[in-house]
């Protein structure tokens, strides 16, 4: 059963992974970085929002590669990386998330999974499920901000 697990995982990080590039493909630089509205945040600025959830909830705890996340900056860096190298850390991201993926066995599922910033009660299996679906809900954003680009080119 964990190995459908995993797979199911895997298949859907690759997934989302997809198609973050496939709807930042058309934004440059300054689309990338730029919030359209009195609201939400930029296309880059989720990409590194979600590098950062993938790399502390998945990486650290899981892995314990010692990322250190500073949430804050994620939305604020008043110097953040090109839109090439915010893409490869949220590839990077989902390899450590895929990775702690496929590092764990059917009991390492059911563990306690307890850590600040996560429901108390879950389980590993819950964890990687919640940062997944956090995917998915940013996912909506950047398909709005992609679409408004386009309409605006």
């Amino acid at each position: 059963m964990s190995n459908v697990v995993s797979d199911g995982f895997v298949k859907a990080l690759n997934n989302y992974r997809a198609k973050v590039h496939h709807w930042a493909a058309p934004l440059d630089e300054q689309q990338f970085w730029t919030n359209p509205f009195a609201y939400g945040n930029s296309f880059g600025h989720l990409v590194l929002h979600l590098s950062g959830n993938l790399k502390f909830y998945m990486g650290t705890v899981l892995l314990d590669t010692g990322y250190i996340r500073d949430r804050n900056l994620e939305f604020t860096d008043p110097n953040p990386p090109t839109k090439a190298e915010a893409l490869a850390m949220f590839d990077e991201a989902v390899d450590i998330a895929i990775q702690a993926v496929n590092a764990q066995s059917a009991e390492q599922w059911q563990m306690s999974y307890e850590v600040a910033g996560m429901p108390e009660g879950m389980n590993r299996f819950d964890a990687v499920m919640q940062c997944t679906a956090h995917i998915f809900h940013h996912a909506g954003q950047m398909i709005y901000l992609h679409k408004h680009w386009a309409l605006e080119s």
